[in-house]
C-alpha cells in the first residue's frame, strides 16, 4: 500500500477549517492525482473547545504546534496561524530545521523571512512551498517558478488585494463615496473589521515583493516597497477618471530599471482596454511579461477559505509526488542583492487631483506652479460642484518625470490655496 502524506495543521480559522473540509470532500481525487493519500494526522489551534463547523474528531490535537516540528509522525507542517513573526515564524523555523517540509498562506511571513526560511530549507533539503500566499487559487507562483522558467521576466504587475479591488469597482458601479463603500463590505465581509493592512496597501505590497524575488532572481525587499492605499481616492477621482477612459485599480508593479528594483504599490489610472481595466470585485490578476513569452495573465478568486484552501493543498499534492524545486526558482544563494531603484528619473502620464479654497487665483497658481516644474497639461477638470468653501481640480499631464511633478507640489506646500495634500495617480499604460 502507498503511503501516505501525512500533514500537521497549525491554525484552524477560515483557511484551516477550509483545508479540511477540501481534503475531506475531494479525499479520493486528490489521492489519484497525488499518487497516494494524503491525511491530516494532527491540529492545533488557539481555543480547542471553539465550533468551526468541521468534524475534527479523527485528528490528533496538539495543544504546543510547536511539537510538529519534532513529530516522527509528521511529514509535512502546515503554518495557517498568520503573522509574521511569533508562533508562526517560531513553527516555520524550527520545522525547516528538523527537516519537515513547509506549507505556508502567510504572505507576511515570508516577505519578511522568505530568505532566511529558504536559506534554512536549503540547509536542511525541506521543502518551503507558499502558493497560497499569493493571490489565493491563482496558481501564480507555479506558473512563474516552473511555467515561465526559461524566460526573462521584464516586469511584473498586478491587482493583488481583493478589498481594495472591491471599494474600487463598487465605487465605478455606484458612484458612492469610499467610506460608504468599505462600510458595506465589511457589513458583508468582503473587508475586516480593521481593514487598515488592505486598505493602505500592505497586504499588497508583501505579495509584490514575493513576486518581485520570483521573476527577477533578487532577493526579497519588502522595506523597499513603495506603498499607498486607497484612503484617499474619491468618487469623484472615480467619475473624472471614466470620464477621460480610464479606471482606477490599486496595482503593485515592480520591474528591474538599470539593475537595481523598483517595486510601487499604488493606485493608478488603467485604459479601458487594459486587460486589468476589466477585473472587478474581489479578484486577483497578476500580468508577466517575459521576453519569450510575451504577456501572461494570471486571474482568479484571491482570497476566501476555498480559494486559498485550493493552492494549499496544491502545495501538498507536489509534495506527495515528490517534485517541488526551489522556493524562489533558484538557490537562495544565487538570488542577487538589487539595490532600491530611484523613482525620480521615471516617466509617465498622471492624473493630480487638488483640493483647494473656492476663490479667483487658484488655478493660476496651479498652472505656475507646473509651468515653472516643467510638467506639460494635457488637460484639466473642474468639476462644477464644490464642496462648501472648497473645489476640486483634476489635471492629466503629458509624459513627464516623476521628479517634475514633485517640485511642482512642493512649490504648492504650504500654499493657502490648498485645502489638502494633492493626490497623485500615475497612468499606466496598454
Amino acid at each position: 500500500m502507498t503511503t501516505a502524506l501525512r500533514v500537521a495543521l497549525a491554525g484552524l480559522g477560515t483557511v484551516g477549517t477550509g483545508v479540511v473540509r477540501l481534503i475531506e470532500e475531494n479525499r479520493d481525487l486528490i489521492a489519484r492525482r497525488a499518487g497516494r493519500p494524503i491525511d491530516i494526522v494532527a491540529v492545533s489551534a488557539r481555543d480547542r473547545r471553539r465550533e468551526r463547523g468541521v468534524d475534527l474528531s479523527a485528528y490528533r490535537w496538539a495543544d504546543d504546534m510547536g511539537a510538529f516540528a519534532h513529530d516522527a509522525d509528521v511529514d509535512v507542517v502546515c503554518e495557517l496561524v498568520g503573522g509574521a513573526d511569533g508562533p508562526a515564524l517560531a513553527l516555520a523555523r524550527e520545522s525547516l530545521k528538523a527537516g519537515k517540509a513547509l506549507v505556508t498562506a502567510n504572505k507576511a511571513l515570508i516577505a519578511l523571512h522568505g530568505m532566511e526560511l529558504a536559506e534554512i530549507a536549503e540547509a536542511s533539503g525541506a521543502p518551503l512551498l507558499f502558493e497560497a500566499a499569493v493571490a489565493g487559487a491563482v496558481p501564480v507562483i507555479k506558473g512563474l517558478r516552473e511555467g515561465a522558467a526559461a524566460n526573462r521576466i521584464e516586469r511584473v504587475y498586478g491587482i493583488l488585494n481583493g478589498t481594495c479591488n472591491y471599494v474600487l469597482s463598487a465605487m465605478e458601479a455606484d458612484g458612492r463615496d469610499f467610506d460608504e463603500v468599505l462600510s458595506a463590505a465589511q457589513a458583508i465581509g468582503y473587508a475586516e473589521a480593521d481593514p487598515a493592512f488592505d486598505i493602505e496597501g500592505t497586504d499588497a505590497a508583501h505579495k509584490l515583493s514575493i513576486l518581485a524575488a520570483l521573476c527577477f532572481g533578487t532577493r526579497l525587499d519588502f522595506a523597499h516597497v513603495e506603498t499607498c492605499g486607497i484612503t484617499q481616492v474619491r468618487a469623484e477621482d472615480i467619475a473624472q477618471a471614466r470620464a477621460l477612459g480610464y479606471v482606477i485599480r490599486l496595482i503593485g508593479f515592480a520591474e528591474l530599471d538599470g539593475g537595481k528594483l523598483f517595486q510601487r504599490v499604488h493606485p493608478c489610472l488603467l485604459p479601458l482596454a487594459h486587460p486589468l481595466a476589466r477585473i472587478d470585485g474581489a479578484t486577483n490578476a497578476v500580468v508577466a511579461e517575459g521576453n519569450y513569452s510575451g504577456r501572461l495573465l494570471f486571474q482568479g478568486a484571491g482570497a476566501g477559505d476555498g480559494p486559498t484552501a485550493s493552492a494549499v493543498v496544491a502545495d501538498l499534492v507536489d509534495l506527495a509526488r515528490g517534485g517541488t524545486g526551489h522556493s524562489f526558482a533558484m538557490p537562495a544563494s544565487a538570488l542577487e542583492q538589487a539595490d532600491a531603484a530611484e523613482t525620480g528619473h521615471r516617466s509617465g502620464k498622471a492624473y493630480v487631483r487638488f483640493e483647494v479654497a473656492d476663490k479667483v487665483g487658484v488655478l493660476a497658481e496651479i498652472a505656475a506652479a507646473m509651468r515653472d516644474a516643467g510638467v506639460s497639461v494635457e488637460s484639466l477638470i473642474q468639476p462644477a460642484q464644490a464642496r462648501g468653501e472648497t473645489a476640486l481640480i483634476a489635471i492629466v499631464t503629458h509624459e513627464v518625470e516623476e521628479r517634475c511633478i514633485d517640485r511642482a507640489l512642493q512649490t504648492l506646500t504650504g500654499s493657502n490655496s490648498l485645502k489638502a495634500a494633492p493626490m497623485v495617480m500615475h497612468i499606466l499604460d496598454a
